[in-house]
């Protein structure tokens, strides 16, 4: 017994650990350098609804775990109840979804090329000079 409960101790002790340092910055391609989000803010452009600037949101696909992170960190909610309101906005017309592309490496491209254009990215990841940081969740 005591042989197991040491591994399953310290694996559940680097898991929460691990989990801990991941974090989230929200990256744009702007020209206005001053530009920073409050989560609130952050969290209805990637729902969707009306901010005071003009910003394209780009997300990563449902399976990845970075999007997994900004979802319940900043968004607030599961992959299922995003999933469930953007089908109701798509029958009522009412909103767009952010457009999807299926890596950080690409929605950084992206974003490079792209003006007005944001996306989240694990914080580890490099960002380029001409890019904004906007948010960061930690």
């Amino acid at each position: 017994m005591k042989t197991l409960f040491f591994p399953l101790i310290f694996s559940a002790f680097i898991g929460v650990h691990a989990s801990a340092n991941n974090s989230i910055v929200v990256v744009a391609n702007t020209d206005n350098k001053q530009i920073q989000l409050s989560r609130q803010q952050v969290r209805n452009l990637f729902m969707g609804n009306a901010l005071p600037y003009d910003l394209e949101a780009i997300a990563l696909p449902p399976d990845n775990q970075t999007r997994v992170l900004f979802n319940t960190r900043v968004v607030g909610l599961t992959e299922s109840r995003i999933q469930s309101y953007w089908a109701q906005m798509r029958f009522t017309g009412r909103k767009k979804e952010p457009k999807e592309i299926g890596t950080e490496r690409a929605i950084l491209e992206y974003i490079l090329h792209n003006p007005g254009s944001v996306g989240y990215l694990p914080s580890g990841i490099s960002i380029p000079d001409g890019l904004t940081i906007l948010y960061s969740a930690l």
